[in-house]
């Protein structure tokens, strides 16, 4: 199942929109990297396991 991180679910003083989807570990590791780049924060396990538990399901498309 793909997930969502939703930077719009988060208080923000820059008022972030990204979404950002794809699979678990790929999320994962794309919001750590725009969490440092752009919000300061420093990369670890506990900004990771953080990411991860704010994850969603992303909701299934119908063709």
């Amino acid at each position: 199942m793909r997930k969502t991180a939703d930077c719009r679910e988060l208080p923000s003083e820059s008022g972030c929109t990204l979404t950002i989807s794809g699979e678990e570990d790929e999320v994962v590791r794309a919001a750590a990297e725009h969490a440092v780049s752009v919000h300061g924060h420093t990369d670890g396990p506990e900004l990771r396991e953080e990411i991860r538990g704010m994850l969603k399901d992303e909701p299934v498309s119908v063709r």
